[in-house]
């Protein structure tokens, strides 16, 4: 009945730190899966996938104050997602992964959006994990593999020398530790889509699994924020 009330409020919209304090309670109570069955609705789902930006056609996120609203958002729908099998398969239905894609591009086009593009990445993640039509359409009609390595390759931030080749800066700094979670979130979801690609079959493609080894090489020798997430990374 609570979770029902929230979107309720949401729905209808309200100011930003009303919003923010609505998601907040969703995304605790949303880890109960007996909480989530009168929220896996088409309608609800699409509430929040209004609030994460997920249904807009704007080209950019201008909005600087809207960025916790959304990041909130895209946490409840990670944990709805990963507790609902109902959830999962509404996602398909709503063409949520396309939409991901689509925000992750805006992302990696602007600044100070590190955490929208974080969990955006680990709802994409999950959703290629858990649902096999969803992991067939990442790789077949959304471009994942590419859509993915460039957000590995701006997390690390890669500098080429030659094609195929990153630079080596020893020099380097570690990363931070939203870096190195955007690329540990990007890395992971990788590995999802392309766990069936044994068979190389176009030019394209045999020039994507190079440019994506070249940064997997890259990765292999960057550290991050600590031991621990370095170890993570790896």
């Amino acid at each position: 009945k609570l979770c029902e009330e929230i979107l309720n409020i949401l729905e209808k919209g309200t100011k930003t730190s009303c919003q923010v304090a609505c998601l907040e309670a969703l995304r605790i109570l949303s880890r109960d899966k007996k909480v989530l069955v009168p929220v896996t609705t088409k309608k609800n789902m699409q509430v929040l996938m209004r609030l994460a930006k997920l249904d807009t056609t704007e080209d950019s996120l201008e909005r600087v104050s809207e960025y916790p609203v959304i990041v909130e958002a895209l946490k409840c729908l990670c944990n709805i997602i990963f507790n609902s099998a109902v959830a999962q398969k509404l996602s398909l239905e709503l063409n949520l992964a396309a939409t991901l894609c689509s925000l992750l591009k805006k992302c990696e086009a602007q600044q100070l959006v590190a955490d929208i593009k974080c969990f955006d990445l680990r709802l994409l993640f999950l959703l290629s994990l858990l649902h096999a039509d969803i992991r067939s359409q990442l790789r077949q009609e959304l471009q994942g593999v590419q859509v993915l390595t460039q957000a590995l390759e701006s997390s690390l931030s890669v500098r080429w020398t030659a094609e195929y080749k990153a630079a080596e800066d020893h020099d380097r700094p570690p990363l931070s530790l939203q870096e190195t979670d955007c690329a540990i979130e990007a890395l992971k979801a990788l590995f999802n889509v392309t766990l069936d690609s044994w068979n190389v079959h176009s030019e394209n493609e045999s020039h994507q699994f190079r440019y994506m080894a070249a940064i997997l090489r890259h990765c292999l020798l960057t550290s991050g924020p600590t031991e621990d997430k370095t170890e993570e990374l790896h």
